[in-house]
């Protein structure tokens, strides 16, 4: 068993209580986590309640906290990644990463200061604008970057003043309960409790009556439920949903210059990201070009145990996901595609897939319409500029795309016309800690990051004072 939270968590129960976690480059079972009850959460709620009342009164006591809960897990990160690692599948280099990421937002949320700011609206009163808090919040994290998500539920809702509970993945609750655990140590005792379990756990938080907000981010399917349940006891929600994200090259494009960029943009976590590029548009004189460099990295681009220091990829996390790329890529196969490179499962143990680039596939295939989520990337011609954009557009996601091309300012008027959240030039999926990151259509409602994502956290509060005689 991996060492429990420190911070309120479900009671575990006898041994009927848990629920195995498997290790996803072998395929088998390696640990457990508490499968908590629905029932089980009043006490949680009321938990966060009571302490939410003294965390919201004390700002600075508050930075503090938050600055030495960083601290701590920058030092528990040799810990924490393996664990990550073993549970999620990723690199360990890449989880090493999301920990140092969890830290850095954790500094960042902790120093944002919304501050008091006069309104002036030409009465003879004077009328000032607060921030305050909103009460517990719910925070449910899938599976593809477990600490980096929940950190970016829980450092603007923290620093907010407001009280968090964490659902992760049953996929991967393991390095989250460890990390509830380091922030123990430096957080007061309910204010942030992590909660693992299976269904209708999540939905059961998401609905609760004590959550004033609930913050999700998973597939459009769940979040109609999410949001359903939160509607029912007027919680506020924040919503990431995915996306299908095109990356669209132009006729001028360098071809090798771009290449690694675009292949690690579409492969980086096994292509498991929501705002990875899962399409590629490319002038049809280029076309050939573009495959044969995307098959070339593709076919000799390392996959392995991300444990193993040689591996670049990892396995897709679970089975249920496998079985979703594998029957998107079998589909785009018989619908007259081509698998330039990869296309099937890897004969070993684990949920190994090829690094699979497919040319020729139609544009109504489901593995260009719907988000594959696993390192399949399709590339499609084009033969002007704006069929292209409509086709990068055609799509109910709008999370992110990118233009790739010499010309910048060229490249910048067709960014400006992806119907997205976040468009990209030369590059793709970059994020820092000061932007905002929403997207369109249905990739989300509400924003996180940045001042924004703080202030999703917070609710207004005016005060009208007379002005002296």
């Amino acid at each position: 068993m991996t060492s429990a939270t420190r911070c309120p968590s479900l009671t575990p129960g006898d041994r009927s209580g848990y629920f195995t976690v498997v290790d996803p480059s072998t395929g088998e079972a390696f640990d457990e986590a508490p499968d908590g009850r629905p029932e089980e959460l009043d006490a949680v709620v009321d938990r966060a309640h009571a302490a939410w009342h003294d965390w919201r009164a004390d700002p600075v006591a508050r930075t503090a906290a938050l600055l030495a809960a960083a601290d701590a897990v920058d030092a528990a990160a040799a810990a924490l990644a393996p664990l990550l690692t073993r549970e999620q599948g990723k690199p360990l280099t890449e989880s090493h990463a999301e920990v140092a990421r969890a830290a850095a937002r954790l500094r960042y949320f902790a120093e944002l200061d919304t501050g008091t700011q006069p309104i002036a609206d030409g009465r003879p009163v004077h009328s000032r604008l607060r921030w305050r808090p909103i009460g517990p919040v719910a925070a449910i994290v899938p599976w593809n970057f477990p600490l980096q998500l929940a950190s970016a539920k829980f450092a603007p809702a923290l620093a907010a003043g407001n009280t968090i509970v964490l659902k992760p993945s049953p996929f991967t609750p393991l390095a989250t309960r460890m990390l509830g655990s380091v922030l123990a140590g430096a957080l007061p005792e309910g204010v942030l409790t992590i909660v693992t379990g299976r269904e209708p756990l999540g939905a059961r938080l998401a609905s609760h009556p004590g959550i004033r907000h609930v913050s999700f981010t998973g597939s459009a399917a769940t979040e109609r439920a999410v949001a359903a349940g939160a509607a029912a006891t007027l919680a506020r929600v924040t919503l990431e949903l995915g996306g299908n994200d095109a990356a669209l090259l132009l006729d001028d494009v360098d071809v090798e210059e771009i290449a690694d960029r675009l292949f690690w943009a579409a492969f980086r976590n096994c292509g498991q990201v929501c705002m990875a590029v899962k399409r590629v548009y490319a002038p049809a004189r280029l076309y050939a070009r573009v495959v044969e460099a995307l098959a070339h990295r593709a076919n000799t681009t390392a996959v392995g145990s991300g444990l193993d220091p040689a591996s670049r990829i990892g396995p897709v996390n679970n089975a249920p996901q496998l079985a979703r790329v594998e029957h998107h890529t079998a589909r785009a196969l018989a619908d007259g595609g081509r698998a330039v490179a990869g296309g099937h499962r890897l004969d070993r143990p684990g949920y190994f897939f090829a690094p699979t680039i497919l040319a020729d596939v139609p544009a109504d295939s489901p593995v260009v319409t719907e988000e594959q989520f696993g390192p399949v990337l399709p590339v499609l011609p084009y033969d002007s500029l704006d069929e292209a954009v409509r086709a990068a557009n055609d799509t109910g996601f709008g999370l992110g795309g990118s233009v790739w091309g010499t010309d910048l300012d060229r490249a910048a008027a067709v960014a400006d016309r992806l119907e997205c959240g976040t468009a990209w030039i030369n590059h793709h999926g970059e994020l820092s800690l000061a932007q905002p990151f929403a997207g369109a259509k249905d990739s989300g409602v509400g924003v996180a990051g940045g001042p924004w994502g703080l202030y999703g956290n917070l609710r207004p509060f005016v005060v009208h004072r007379p002005q002296e005689a």
